[in-house]
C-alpha cells in the first residue's frame, strides 16, 4: 500500500469491543508511515505526544449517542486553541441505520441525540482545530461486532481522501 503522509499525524481512539481500534488502525496504515503515524489509545494519551502535530483524528464506539467517556475526559483535557494550526477529523463505530429503525423508540432518539463523531468533530474545532473532513461513521453488527463487511476498506478510503485532502494545502504539506 502506498504511503501518503509522512509527518506528524496522531489518531487516538477508544474502543469497547476491538472494532474502533481496527477503524483506527485501517485509517493510520491508510494515512502514513508507521514512524509518521501514532495510534493512541484515549486513555493512554500524554500532551508532549500532541505537540508539533499535523493531523488529528479522534474516533470512538457511540455508546449511549455519545462518545466513551475516556474520548470525552481526553478532549476536556486539551487546553484552549491548542489544537490552532492542526488538521483534525473525527469518526465512530455505530449501528446501521437499517438495525436502528428496527426499533423504533432507538430511531427516534438516534434523531435527537446522533452519533459520537459530530460531538467529537465539534470538541476539535472549539480547541482550535481545522476540521479537513466531514464526521464519519463505520458500522458494526449488532452491539459488540463484528465490523460490517467492507468497512475497514471504506475507512480507509476515508484516510486517503483526508490525506489527499491535506496533501493539497501548499501551507501543510511541507
Amino acid at each position: 500500500m502506498e504511503q501518503l503522509i509522512v509527518m506528524k499525524t496522531v489518531i487516538i481512539y477508544d474502543s469497547a469491543y476491538g472494532n474502533t481500534e481496527q477503524i483506527a488502525r485501517a485509517i493510520g496504515a491508510a494515512v502514513g508511515s508507521a514512524e509518521g503515524v501514532a495510534i493512541i489509545k484515549a486513555s493512554d494519551v500524554k500532551a508532549e505526544q500532541l505537540s508539533g502535530l499535523k493531523l488529528l483524528i479522534v474516533g470512538s464506539p457511540t455508546q449511549k449517542f455519545r462518545p466513551l467517556a475516556s474520548t470525552t475526559r481526553f478532549l476536556k483535557s486539551i487546553p484552549a486553541n491548542a489544537l490552532q494550526g492542526v488538521k483534525v477529523a473525527a469518526f465512530d463505530t455505530r449501528l446501521t441505520e437499517s438495525e436502528i429503525n428496527r426499533v423504533r423508540i432507538l430511531a427516534f432518539f438516534v434523531s435527537l441525540f446522533g452519533y459520537a463523531a459530530r460531538p467529537i468533530a465539534d470538541k476539535l474545532v472549539k480547541k482550535g482545530g481545522e476540521l479537513i473532513a466531514l464526521p464519519e461513521g463505520f458500522y458494526v453488527k449488532g452491539t459488540e461486532g463484528p465490523l460490517q463487511e467492507g468497512e475497514l476498506e471504506r475507512a480507509a478510503v476515508w484516510a486517503k481522501q483526508i490525506a489527499a485532502d491535506f496533501l493539497s494545502d501548499p501551507l501543510l504539506a511541507r
